[in-house]
């Protein structure tokens, strides 16, 4: 049995008003995971995650999605919907992910009234664990997740870059205060 070739995939890199944003894309255009240049090492641990083996070369971004991207940071929020993106995840996970995207910009859900929309009342952690695991930061927009008193809570790109997010958007939420 020949061993299974590691997936390749394009790095390419984008300024943003709030850093670098890594982007990583297949051979068909699609957005396989958004992560901040300062939180490479989680990027590379994502990919491994929901890919096994995998090469990342250096390439830019297809200029479709760079356009929808500078798009959205430029302030026309209805762009990120223009990206294509796939990533493996388990069925909850993607279960999750594609729910996140039905938050509207400029809304917020709790973890746990999000996990009663999904159906599984009882299930905010384990939201919590699967919205952490999105290796599409921004596009599947898991920093709309807010606590249940609307103050901010994990992120992984940083709570700063979050609260910067819901700001840009116009989302009602509780400061972070370092």
């Amino acid at each position: 049995m020949p061993a299974k070739q590691p997936q390749r995939f394009h790095l390419g890199r984008l300024e943003t008003p709030i850093g670098t944003a890594l982007l990583v894309t297949d051979d068909q255009g699609f957005l396989r995971a958004l992560d901040w240049s300062d939180y490479e090492a989680r990027l590379h641990r994502l990919l491994r995650r929901h890919y096994g083996d995998y090469v990342l070369e250096k390439a830019p971004a297809p200029k479709d999605m760079i356009a929808a991207l500078s798009g959205y940071f430029a302030g026309d929020l209805g762009q990120l919907k223009k990206i294509k993106w796939r990533t493996n995840g388990t069925d909850f996970q993607r279960k999750v992910w594609n729910g996140l995207q039905k938050i509207r910009a400029g809304k917020t859900s709790s973890y746990g009234a999000f996990a009663s929309r999904l159906n599984v009342p009882n299930a905010a952690r384990a939201v919590g664990l699967a919205n952490g695991s999105n290796p599409v930061s921004v596009v599947v927009p898991c920093h709309r997740l807010v606590g249940a008193d609307g103050s901010l809570t994990g992120y992984g790109g940083g709570l700063a870059r979050k609260e910067w997010l819901l700001a840009h958007e116009g989302a009602a939420f509780k400061r972070f205060k370092e």
